[in-house]
């Protein structure tokens, strides 16, 4: 009785995931006109129409111009694919210019800084070139630096494809930011430790956040579903995914939230960090919660209708890539830091939009009574 009772909430579970999957199905639709890298609607047939003859044009000064949209379009930045334009005049660059794209502003300034390292070089000198990602701003910087690649392979019909370990990021900081994520995703489950614990915080703070700037997000989410994932790329992320959408399925609720998250990880530290929290009644916190679910019902409504879409760039996660999250999202996020002093993890528990969504996939919408 107890394992049916287990596989009927399993199953209720996972239809409240699917329901959450739709949702975000439909966001990505309606924002950006694509489905895991897929145009739909109007937009496929914009595209197919514009690959057919706009991937090389000449100037009238006899310069070509390489327009990466069709070749780079499974090259994903952090908010979708990003294109540019390559103009190549005499064997050489004379310039490069991003197209329009889904990225956040702020990020995007700072990898723009790459647009011009390729000028003056000849075709076989760029295409030769080792560029490294901007930091701050590491995925739009690697997705530029992969729209180079393959507009200058097109270039010089040097078409050949990378071998799959040739698309594993095998840096350091790479590999030490996936490291802390197995340990989030595996050591809490097995061994239960305070001290363990507030060395595992540590490290998602300095480690995910500040230095790697690796975080689940609503912006990340929906960009995922857009644009699908290159998994040998994103191996970090995708752990991250699983922690929050899957462990929930077999018992492991809110895992994401209470052991990976460097928001989350951080307030709950700066609440420790004094002796005494201010008591909320019970009363109260029921009355925050329903807030929160309000709140994230109209977020949702402005993605669906396209209101605000624009909300999503304002989440405080943002602020650890400091260099280029806006002074709004740095303030946002201090702002709860600071109140964290005084209520314990008051974004998580109280705000949240991305916790609320992962709250409503937990939930047995359709359990049995």
């Amino acid at each position: 009785m107890n394992k049916m009772k287990k596989w009927n909430d399993r199953l209720a579970r996972l239809a409240s995931l699917l329901v959450c999957i739709v949702l975000i199905a439909v966001v990505s639709i309606r924002r950006d006109g694509r489905l895991l890298g897929r145009e739909v609607g109007e937009t496929a047939v914009t595209a197919v129409k514009s690959q057919a003859g706009d991937t090389i044009r000449m100037t009238a000064d006899g310069a070509y111009v390489i327009n990466t949209t069709p070749l780079g379009k499974d090259i994903i930045g952090y908010g979708g694919p990003v294109p540019l334009e390559i103009t190549i005049k005499e064997g050489r660059v004379m310039g490069v210019k991003a197209l329009r794209n889904a990225e956040t502003p702020d990020f995007f300034d700072q990898a723009r800084r790459l647009l011009t390292r390729w000028n003056g070089k000849t075709v076989e000198e760029a295409a030769a070139m080792q560029v490294d990602a901007v930091s701050g701003a590491t995925f739009s910087s690697k997705a530029i630096i992969g729209n180079m690649e393959r507009g200058l392979q097109y270039a010089g019909k040097a078409t050949a494809t990378k071998k799959w370990w040739e698309q594993l990021d095998m840096s350091w900081k790479t590999l030490a930011g996936l490291l802390v994520a197995l340990m989030a995703a595996i050591v809490p489950l097995v061994y239960k430790n305070k001290r363990y614990r507030l060395v595992q915080q540590v490290l998602n703070i300095v480690v995910l956040g500040f230095w790697c700037g690796t975080f689940l997000s609503y912006s990340a989410i929906i960009g995922f579903m857009s644009n699908g994932m290159n998994v040998l790329a994103l191996l970090t992320p995708l752990l991250m995914l699983v922690m929050a959408f899957i462990y929930p399925l077999f018992g492991k609720k809110n895992h994401y939230c209470n052991n990976v998250c460097p928001l989350g990880c951080l307030q709950e530290l700066a609440g420790k960090s004094v002796k005494k929290n201010l008591k909320i009644s019970s009363k109260t916190v029921r009355r925050l919660n329903r807030f929160r679910q309000v709140l994230w019902g109209v977020l949702m409504l402005c993605l669906w209708t396209g209101a605000w879409a624009g909300w999503v760039d304002y989440e405080p996660f943002s602020a650890f890539i400091f260099r280029s999250a806006s002074w709004v999202v740095i303030a946002i996020a201090v702002a709860f830091t600071l109140l964290s002093t005084v209520v314990m993890r008051p974004y998580c528990r109280f705000v949240c939009p991305l916790g609320t969504l992962f709250k409503v996939s937990q939930t047995k919408l359709f359990a049995r009574k």
